[in-house]
């Protein structure tokens, strides 16, 4: 049985950032845990970010971070990543296809998550 959550921390990185051009720098932690009985390839990524200036924007791709990690059962995969926002808040969600060991394709949902830069929300 295929059975994979995500987990996501974000993260708000003010050394990265330019508020004052409106350019803000958040890393996001990503831990893909496989609770399933059956091992997963992640191929493909789909991210929807939600920006608090009103742009939205998709991305996708092949793997993660420039690979196809492969999870075993009762395993895990961490990475981590960046999204560059025009606003000091944002959200994020998507999705992931993964491969299991059988060869079935399976839609894995990223749970909606928010980027906030404290110090600039009021």
């Amino acid at each position: 049985m295929v059975s994979v959550k995500v987990e996501i921390e974000s993260q708000f990185l003010a050394d990265e950032s330019e508020p004052d051009e409106q350019e803000f720098v958040f890393a996001y932690h990503v831990r893909i845990v496989n609770d399933g009985d059956v091992g997963v390839r992640v191929m493909r990524r789909y991210w929807f970010i939600e920006d608090g200036s009103g742009r939205d924007t998709e991305v996708e791709g092949e793997g993660v971070v420039g690979q196809t990690p492969y999870i075993a059962p009762n395993d895990h995969y961490r990475y981590t990543s960046f999204a560059r926002l025009e606003a000091p808040v944002g959200r994020m969600s998507g999705h992931y296809w993964v491969e299991t060991d059988t060869g079935e394709t399976v839609k894995i949902e990223i749970p909606p998550f928010t980027l906030k830069a404290d110090r600039w929300v009021h």
